[in-house]
């Protein structure tokens, strides 16, 4: 059983064509696009603002996502608060947080990382597992950072570009192949 919670009368918005695995919970504003993957024991929690996760893109195992509240005083996020917003063909590993930042088209991020309040990842940026990026930092396009906090590390190969969607599509057939194996066993 899928915990897909209503918060404040808002549902999570999933398209038909997304995976959501059984114990993943997703809660409040949050939008989920086509043929994208949601995995095992992740938590999307859009109560204080909203998450949108883009199509073709995949949260692994024991992500957790969340925003930052309107107005908030530290983080100046004005009216609409700090949301989370993730691209299309977007690989996210295994037991990354994601928190009220930006992640555009085509960029990887690696297993454990944290990225925080209003960092932005550029398209066909990657952020090293591990990494650490911090509030209101950007990884530019084409560029590889990592460390704690995370840094410049170098520029990416034309290969390690091209496995970006690799592995995404790699991960959409993947959720394909579960939603179609769940969807047999009911």
């Amino acid at each position: 059983m899928k915990n897909i919670l209503s918060y404040r009368g808002v549902k999570p918005n999933i398209d038909s064509s997304a995976f959501v695995a059984s114990t993943a919970l997703l809660s409040g504003d949050v939008k989920i696009g086509k043929n994208s993957g949601i995995w095992y024991g992740c938590v999307l929690r859009g109560d204080v603002t909203n998450i949108t996760v883009g199509d073709n893109t995949n949260i692994q195992d024991n992500c957790v996502l969340h925003g930052t509240r309107p107005n908030h005083a530290q983080n100046k996020t004005g009216a609409a608060g700090s949301p989370v917003v993730i691209g299309n063909n977007v690989t996210i590993g295994h037991g990354a947080i994601i928190h009220a930042c930006t992640i555009e088209d085509n960029s990887f991020i690696g297993m454990g990382s944290i990225i925080m309040d209003m960092a932005r990842v550029e398209e066909f940026g990657m952020l090293a597992a591990g990494a650490v990026l911090t509030p209101g930092k950007v990884v530019k396009s084409g560029q590889i950072w990592a460390g704690n906090p995370a840094k410049y590390f170098r520029d990416m190969t034309e290969v390690e570009k091209n496995y970006i969607k690799i592995s995404a599509d790699n991960y959409a057939d993947l959720a394909r192949e579960y939603k179609e194996s769940e969807a047999g066993q009911k």
